[in-house]
């Protein structure tokens, strides 16, 4: 069953010069219960932008946010409702932290904004609910680092406390951006175990935003991968980075180091504005398929440079937005 969903979600930005930046541009997506749902692309791409679409913090231009099947509200007293069951950690721990709060404090922030205590059923004190929390997030014993602050704490200690405050909630969903891209590495080993330990105990749905393939090779059941707006390959994990079909998945699979498999692909250029996405698929003028004559020799080239491509729906299949792979596909190729 689909928890939170997207669809044909455009977000549009206005520019400092009055210009239209299109961040997304109708995205259909499904975050179903006890998932592990990974949102992968490089910088630019569109991932936290539909995070926080989905969150609620920025609202469609057109299209819906669909919460348990039903159109999100955004009214202020149905946000708060819904930002319990969906909280969001962030990537930034020691920005995200108050540095005058104590660690108590920071978890206990939340409990007291949504009166947790004041929920019908709700038995345990204060105290208690941020000792488990905290618990949980594998901060132990919590009690010794109730009075610590931000600043005494390691980086793998500030991104605990950030789940620990999400956690506090018995939140549904844990929305994490780039959640481990700012710790060492055998920290970041640690902290996907921790969010994989609390998917199984807790059945805690997990959308975890990344540039990094190999981490949702070892993290996720699904992947999505986004370009300039848009998904364009989704599919289960092993489906999508042991048989990437775009060659847009195909560069970003390349660079990980655990794929020395794969010869690497070098991407020429940046990810277009989005005030100017190119026409046909937005990802031609980078694409080396395109470049070194394959879509010419399955006789795509022109449609590549200038047949737009339909948006991925949210069915749970391997599936892309490209004109070659689908060329490939019809003919068996």
């Amino acid at each position: 069953m689909s928890l939170l969903a997207a669809r044909n979600v455009t977000v549009e930005f206005i520019t400092r010069g009055g210009v239209v930046a299109r961040a997304l541009d109708g995205v259909d997506l499904d975050v179903r219960e006890g998932e592990v749902l990974a949102l992968v692309g490089e910088s630019g791409s569109g991932k936290t932008t539909l995070a926080r679409t989905l969150m609620g913090l920025e609202e469609p231009d057109s299209g819906q946010v669909l919460r348990d099947g039903r159109p999100l509200d955004y009214s202020r007293k149905s946000l708060r409702e819904f930002r319990r069951e969906a909280q969001l950690v962030l990537q930034d721990a020691t920005g995200s932290l108050n540095p005058r709060q104590t660690v108590y404090e920071s978890v206990a922030e939340g409990v007291r904004l949504h009166k947790l205590l004041h929920q019908p059923g709700e038995q345990r004190t204060e105290i208690e609910i941020v000792s488990q929390a905290m618990a949980d997030a594998g901060l132990r014993p919590p009690e010794g680092l109730f009075l610590r602050y931000p600043h005494e704490l390691s980086g793998g200690q500030r991104q605990r406390v950030l789940i620990a405050g999400a956690l506090a909630l018995r939140p549904k969903l844990l929305i994490a951006d780039e959640p481990v891209s700012s710790l060492d590495a055998s920290i970041r080993g640690e902290i996907l175990a921790l969010l994989l330990k609390l998917r199984d105990e807790f059945g805690l749905s997990l959308l975890v935003v990344t540039h990094d393939l190999g981490l949702a090779w070892n993290i996720a059941d699904r992947i999505a991968v986004m370009y300039l707006g848009r998904v364009v390959e989704t599919g289960t994990t092993e489906e999508v980075l042991l048989s990437p079909r775009h060659p847009y998945t195909h560069a970003l699979l390349s660079v990980v180091p655990e794929m020395d498999r794969i010869e690497p692909v070098v991407l020429h250029g940046e990810i277009p504005d989005p005030t100017r996405i190119p026409g046909g698929c937005r990802f031609h003028p980078r694409c080396p398929k395109l470049a070194d004559g394959s879509a010419a020799s399955a006789g795509v080239a022109a449609e590549c440079q200038g047949t737009p491509l339909a948006v991925l729906g949210p069915e749970p299949v391997h599936q892309t937005a490209c004109h070659l792979d689908a060329a490939l596909h019809t003919t068996g190729g």
